[in-house]
């Protein structure tokens, strides 16, 4: 089923995948915290992404998930009796309901309680797990075998041979990121969540010598823009070469940040090139000395209250003057250069 409503005294179930085939994948019972089973699913989802196995979106029942959880004495390695909660469809909502669970099930034991194996279902608004049915033990269910399923073998050649067909997958890449363009983990974590985002920051990297800055305006600005729109990277009309061509005329400081920012949201809205967008609107850098001293002087003047705070110890005066001397250039001057100017003029 791809959705199932849980209603008051009933449960509403659309079949609209019936004959979708189905890969189940089952996990050995070694982990020990709702965090670690957070970590797995989310590297698993990951891969099976990379893969092009699936979209791997929860919501639209690209993958569900059956979560068996069980407690046992500190000390002992004997499992104890497991609950399985059925058709969990978000990560959060597992690791609510496992820490509910657990907590339900040490409880109960503590109390002097006995667990019994069953299958219970979450309910994400109250924030507990109810019971549906007993669980029962392998040897209850009777299997058999499906004549018309007949048993895949799978020999070592083959998987192999499989696997290197295999795209880069997560992990490397985020290793590679990493030893490449000497980015931090955390960078390189969120830029290799999406293959598709990986691959726009690769593209713009490589039109660039600053990878850190083509990492920041990913993360930051580029992936800010898409979810405000509830677009995805696919959707993004400003192309690597653009995003990676606005950050040299930043590192060439012909834009000042604020205008970088400006240029970003016209390339965002319309693609183009940052350089006719620059000229186009006249946001070129004033890094003019002459100019710049006439600002300076202006803004002093303007603000003499402000300029004797500076010349009495208070540094955090000189940044308001520094947008002062912004603001009447229209946020075109280069703020060193501003800040330079104002220094020299009030220390003189």
């Amino acid at each position: 089923a791809a959705k199932i409503t849980h209603l008051e005294n009933s449960s509403e179930i659309d079949y609209n995948r019936a004959s979708t085939p189905l890969m189940e994948l089952v996990t050995e019972p070694d982990m020990s915290s709702p965090d670690e089973a957070i970590a797995f699913l989310t590297a698993l989802k990951e891969m099976l992404i990379y893969a092009g196995i699936s979209d791997c979106n929860l919501e639209l029942g690209h993958v569900r998930c059956d979560v068996n959880s069980s407690v046992r004495p500190a000390g002992t390695d004997k499992l104890g009796v497991k609950c399985e909660i059925k058709n969990m469809n978000t990560f959060k909502g597992i690791h609510r309901a496992l820490e509910y669970e657990l907590e339900r099930q040490v409880e109960t034991l503590r109390a002097g309680g006995k667990l019994t194996q069953e299958t219970r279902r979450w309910d994400d608004v109250a924030g507990v797990t109810l019971p549906m049915r007993s669980k029962e033990y392998a040897h209850d269910y009777r299997y058999f075998p499906e004549p018309d399923l007949p048993p895949v073998t799978l020999d070592a050649a083959t998987v192999e041979a499989w696997r290197a067909e295999l795209p880069e997958l997560p992990a490397a890449k985020r290793a590679r990121f990493i030893r490449d363009y000497g980015l931090p983990e955390y960078d390189a974590g969120v830029l290799t969540a999406d293959p598709a985002i990986a691959g726009y920051f690769e593209a713009a990297a490589q039109k660039s010598k600053n990878f850190k800055a083509v990492s920041n305006w990913v993360m930051g600005e580029l992936l800010r823009a898409l979810g405000e729109k509830g677009e995805t990277i696919a959707d993004a009309k400003i192309a690597p070469e653009a995003l990676a061509a606005l950050i040299a005329l930043v590192d060439a400081k012909t834009i000042n940040m604020p205008a970088a920012k400006e240029v970003f949201q016209i390339l965002f809205d319309r693609g183009g090139e940052p350089a006719a967008i620059v000229k186009e609107k006249g946001l070129a850098q004033v890094s003019d000395t002459g100019a710049i001293d006439g600002f300076a002087e202006q803004a002093i003047a303007a603000n003499e209250k402000v300029a004797a705070e500076f010349r009495g110890g208070k540094e955090a005066a000189l940044m308001f003057l520094v947008g002062q001397v912004m603001k009447l250039s229209r946020g075109k001057a280069n703020p060193q250069l501003a800040a330079d100017a104002l220094r020299r003029k009030l220390q003189g």
